[in-house]
């Protein structure tokens, strides 16, 4: 066994060891070999970190910078993700799992392009004017909220992480960063680059550790005033409740299990790449994933013959290799899951048409067979459960009516998707789709202007763009009156 990373806590600008001097392991997904020693936060470590960033938010320059000075140091973090993007590809593989096509050439630029997409907003952060016939100006001012407690996800962790930094750092909050303990290993380089971005102490801050040790404490924090959680919804709904005593404002981005709609009109071999790329890439694990696929009856035999031989095709292995196209899952507990519910789709009635289990010629690590489920009811739990892996539950409809009503038919709203020909169907449907994410004849193609987020259990608030200094900043409107309006004179002589 090589030697072992060392992941510490970074506060007030200094890696610093877990003030209890506890410590835990984090695993290789390939082979579960260890690969780094991680400092396990707790309530002391969170309130370290949140005097460093009460401190530099209350009497530090950073939420008075003007916008054209924070600006530069938000790109400037964006410049040196892509100066030590080869060390970031590296981690990120070692940390998740996730094929270096879809790492090297997919999220690590796109972190990057993050920061650079927040430092151009920073200027634009601005109020509106509303006049009053020449008796009033009223207005009003974004400012900073004060401190951001960021909660982020193991898949995709070091994107997931600049999704949130780059809005919360660019409306000039300070920031607590607690990374999922599954894929600490990129939140630490993370760290490295803000330090050497050379932000004030205190602006940026990283606690890792486990959620209930470690993020419950920094969510029920009375000096943090802003959570951005993105998870399951059960976390998410503990979170809520734990955070509910100081009134924290929350961003929640929470669990999915979204429906990709293919009509008999739609253009049948673009459908048939968006349904695998949006379940099977990322190994499956993301948030967005049309992980329920509703084919018109007339097409559904020829289109999921046509996918089952697409699904056995998909090249499964090791993660460094180019030609890998599904790596393995992130942690041994979440392998157990995953095929927990193999067991649940057999027991239901469903049938595994293709993969099911841990592929042939892969005995280590936590590989498991991309799978597509026939044969299953849109009530049973494999379609109404989110199972977060390369798992694709295929089922047929009559019409438009009972496409909706199928689609529609589950707890949750994060995303959809609609294949048709049909331009007026399309809207249709867009339109009546319960989610908050919907794209027609694509897969998710993310445009970073728009508002992201899902309705019912898929979450609370919106960030992207503009959209997210909703959440990352404070509205105050001022009233100014420009003459002598009359004043009711309570009290005064008669």
């Amino acid at each position: 066994m090589t030697d072992l990373l060392t992941v510490r806590h970074f506060i007030n600008n200094e890696f610093v060891d877990a003030h209890e001097g506890g410590t835990f392991e984090s695993l290789n997904p390939a082979n579960n070999q260890p690969i780094a020693r991680v400092a396990s936060g707790s309530a002391a470590d969170v309130d370290a970190a949140v005097a460093a960033a009460r401190t530099a938010f209350d009497s530090g320059p950073w939420p008075r910078l003007p916008a054209a000075q924070r600006a530069r140091h938000v790109r400037r973090i964006g410049e040196l993700i892509e100066k030590h993007a080869a060390e970031l590809v590296r981690l990120e593989i070692l940390d998740s799992g996730v094929p270096i096509s879809q790492i090297k050439d997919g999220t690590i630029p796109r972190s990057a392009y993050n920061f650079h997409f927040f430092a151009d907003l920073i200027p634009q952060v601005v109020g509106e004017a509303f006049p009053v016939e020449g008796r009033f100006l009223n207005y009003t001012v974004r400012k900073p909220v004060g401190v951001a407690g960021l909660i982020t996800p193991w898949n995709i962790p070091f994107m997931q992480e600049t999704w949130k930094v780059a809005p919360a750092l660019a409306g000039g909050n300070t920031v607590i960063l607690k990374p999922a303990e599954w894929a600490p290993l990129t939140a630490h380089k993370l760290a490295e680059i803000i330090q050497e971005a050379d932000l004030p102490p205190g602006v940026f801050n990283v606690v890792h550790g486990y959620g209930e040790t470690a993020g419950a404490p920094l969510v029920a924090h009375p000096g943090v005033q802003l959570i951005s959680f993105t998870g399951e919804t059960t976390t998410g709904q503990a979170i809520m409740r734990n955070g509910a005593a100081t009134l924290k404002r929350f961003s929640m981005e929470l669990g999915g299990k979204s429906p990709n709609i293919v009509f008999a009109d739609a253009d049948l071999e673009r459908a048939l790449d968006g349904a695998l790329f949006q379940v099977y890439s990322l190994n499956g694990e993301r948030c967005t994933a049309g992980s329920r696929l509703l084919v018109q009856d007339s097409v559904y035999d020829e289109f999921v013959s046509r996918l089952a031989a697409r699904v056995r095709a998909i090249r499964v292995g090791d993660p460094n290799d180019p030609a890998t196209e599904v790596g393995p899952l992130i942690h041994p507990d979440h392998w157990q899951r995953v095929a927990g519910y193999m067991d649940v789709a057999r027991a239901e009635g469903a049938s595994l048409r293709v993969g099911g289990g841990r592929p042939a010629g892969l005995p280590d690590g936590n590989y498991f067979e991309p799978t597509l489920i026939t044969g299953a009811r849109n009530d049973m739990c494999i379609a109404q459960e989110e199972i977060f892996g390369p798992v694709l539950v295929a089922m047929p409809f009559h019409g438009e009516a009972e496409a909706l009503r199928l689609a529609n038919d589950v707890r949750y709203g994060l995303a959809a998707y609609v294949w048709t020909s049909d331009l007026g169907r399309g809207h249709r449907v867009g339109q009546a789709l319960e989610a908050g994410l919907v794209w027609i004849n694509s897969q998710n193609v993310r445009d970073l202007r728009t508002p992201f987020g899902g309705a019912k259990h898929s979450g609370i608030g919106r960030e992207g763009g503009l959209y997210s200094f909703d959440f990352y900043t404070e509205l105050t409107t001022v009233h100014v009156a420009l003459g002598a309006h009359p004043i009711p004179r309570l009290g005064a002589d008669r």
